[in-house]
């Protein structure tokens, strides 16, 4: 593929709002999870809660999209100028040049859950959540090509924890297609009773703070984020190199046995990008904390890269953010490639027998060329991105 280049990039959430205040969270080993207190029964388990949230107002032009992943969403474009930045792309190529594509797995399903239980005499949602847009999968979407004033192409990607990171595969087809000239891409889902006890109910939510690859791992912990990049063919920044899509289908909830659909995914983005496993220093893992995701994806790592490169997860300061998670450590990973920060992996104590010499728990500071982030969801939905260094070629 051509590569694009990050020209702009941020990321919000439970550990900090934008870059400069993820980058010093993770510098300090400072975790945003805190213990669960969302909703009027609270599960008892952590989450990484995004402050602020509740007391975002959208403006008034917006107010028919009113929930809190749309909040959520309109709190992120504010961080690092990355609305003003937007405004400059749609100027520069003209709002309908410019293609929007997002990621979520819940969207604003939180309105409905609150319209369901506030079901009036008559068994109908309350006046004030009597607006279809917010009860679509296509509510962050519709949301923020509103926000953002385009009038191009708009996709929302629902593919579970790999959504946030299929955007910039999807984006880069439609700019190599010709569809739009740059792209938004990016990844909203904020915290939501449906989830914590739907995850609640699969017994994959722990009940302490997670611990990815730990021996004593006793699964996630749902955070949530916003996030987004523009991507362009031409401009200063890190760029997006390659990317790796599979699909194995094996089963709703477990990865396959022997990681067929990582590793095809894995290799897909190194051949894309053209890259051999050596040339990347780091690896931002999916690394959920849950038993199978971890045992597997760390039996593919070990198997693909050699004992020097830096891998990690970084789940440990932010919880599992689900749709958001592909552009959150999109981010991360961007972070790593422009500072030479490399994360280590958060309130783990010790390795499973599983994982390689790859997978460490300390930060380290080495400037790296190449990295790569990975992103595997349930029905065996994979996506990897690559992505080089401004300096690279």
């Amino acid at each position: 593929m051509t590569p694009l280049t990050v020209t702009a990039w941020t990321a919000t959430s439970a550990a900090g709002a934008g870059r400069g205040e993820l980058l010093a969270a993770l510098r300090t080993r400072t975790s945003g999870l805190r213990p669960n207190d969302f909703g009027p029964a609270p599960l008892t388990t952590w989450i990484g809660r995004v402050a602020g949230v509740e007391d975002c107002v959208l403006p008034a032009a917006l107010q028919r999209w009113e929930c809190r992943n749309n909040r959520l969403a309109w709190l992120g474009l504010q961080a690092d100028g990355f609305l003003t930045q937007a405004a400059a792309a749609r100027d520069r190529y003209g709002a309908d040049r410019v293609a929007l594509v997002v990621g979520t797995s819940t969207s604003s399903i939180g309105a409905s859950e609150e319209a369901y239980a506030r079901l009036d005499s008559q068994g109908q949602f309350p006046v004030d959540l009597q607006r279809p847009v917010v009860h679509t999968p296509h509510s962050l979407g519709d949301f923020l090509q509103h926000a953002l004033g385009l009038t191009g192409f708009a996709l929302t990607v629902a593919t579970a924890c790999s959504s946030s990171a299929k955007v910039f595969a999807q984006a880069e087809r439609l700019i190599a297609a010709g569809i739009a000239d740059a792209a938004i891409v990016g990844g909203v889902d904020s915290l939501c009773g449906s989830v914590l006890f739907g995850f609640n109910s699969l017994e994959l939510i722990s009940r302490d703070k997670c611990r990815p690859f730990d021996p004593e791992r006793r699964g996630i912990n749902i955070g949530e984020a916003a996030g987004f990049a523009l991507l362009e063919k031409r401009g200063d920044g890190p760029r997006l190199i390659g990317f790796g899509e599979s699909s194995d289908a094996h089963h709703m909830s477990s990865p396959h046995p022997q990681g067929r659909g990582a590793r095809a995914a894995l290799e897909a983005a190194l051949e894309r990008a053209s890259l051999p496993a050596s040339a990347v220093g780091y690896i931002n893992l999916h690394g959920t904390s849950s038993q199978k995701n971890d045992e597997i994806e760390a039996r593919v790592v070990a198997q693909l890269f050699p004992e020097a490169t830096h891998a990690s997860s970084t789940k440990g300061w932010t919880g599992h953010t689900l749709g958001a998670a592909g552009i959150l450590e999109a981010v991360i990973t961007l972070l790593a490639l422009e500072t030479g920060l490399l994360p280590g992996t958060l309130n783990t104590e010790s390795l499973d027998g599983d994982c390689g010499p790859q997978i460490r728990l300390g930060n380290a500071d080495s400037a790296v060329d190449y990295a790569l982030s990975n992103s595997f969801g349930f029905g065996g939905s994979n996506c990897v991105l690559a992505f080089g260094a401004r300096h690279t070629h």
